[in-house]
């Protein structure tokens, strides 16, 4: 199988090429650069593996939550050439490829995934790693770090750059038993490649035309609207 990634949702901009069991990778931590790095990514990953875009098997994206100007950009690119290339989309959540990259985990180890969503918020969801595969066993949102409830007493993992903003209120919430934090990990395209496995095996990808953004937060006028009165 051969599958094409981006992910941009965060201050991080990268690619990624699946080949089979091999994943070729672009990552670069570049605020603001994104709109000049992504598609030469792309082009660099393609000439590297000798491939045209229709010789592929599936395109896939992180399609949030995360910043709305990144989360839109993976969407356009990600539309832009799916059109090009009829080729199938496989919208991966962003908070999912977060986790991932903690996958090889012990069984039953719940993890944290949070990101700085600002405004005194996170994109928060919760998973639980079972022989080798994260499930979700929460919803995925944006909220106060201090509204955040999960049953207590569990081993866990807290990933992501939400825990570096909000580490004394996450750890009043959660008050795990055993508790390991990656603060420093950001969504990366690798794995946003390597949940889209499983979705176009299992026939979840979508048309190019409905390949569209995850944002949570609708309406980020009027939440600073808010904060200023």
């Amino acid at each position: 199988m051969k599958i094409l990634a981006i992910e941009t949702a965060t201050e991080a901009c990268s690619a990624a090429l699946l080949i089979d069991n091999e994943i070729i990778d672009r990552f670069q931590v570049a605020p603001r650069e994104h709109g000049n790095l992504i598609l030469s990514m792309v082009d660099e990953l393609l000439l590297e593996a000798g491939l045209s875009l229709q010789q592929l098997d599936a395109l896939a994206f992180g399609r949030g939550p995360g910043s709305f100007t990144g989360v839109r950009m993976a969407t356009g690119v990600i539309q832009g050439l799916a059109f090009a290339s009829d080729l199938p989309v496989a919208p991966v959540s962003t908070l999912a490829a977060l986790a991932q990259q903690v996958a090889n985990g012990p069984d039953d180890q719940t993890v944290y995934a949070a990101l700085d969503a600002r405004m005194g918020e996170v994109y928060w969801c919760e998973y639980l790693i079972q022989k080798g595969v994260l499930n979700a066993v929460s919803d995925e949102v944006v909220i106060a770090p201090t509204e955040i409830y999960v049953k207590q007493g569990k081993k866990a993992l807290g990933i992501g750059h939400g825990w570096g903003a909000y580490e004394e209120q996450l750890r009043n919430q959660v008050q795990a038993e055993q508790l390991i934090l990656q603060v420093g990990c950001l969504p990366r395209a690798k794995e946003v490649a390597q949940l889209a496995v499983r979705m176009v095996e299992n026939e979840q990808t979508v048309g190019a035309e409905n390949a569209l953004p995850v944002y949570l937060r609708d309406n980020v006028a009027k939440k600073k609207a808010q904060q200023k009165t």
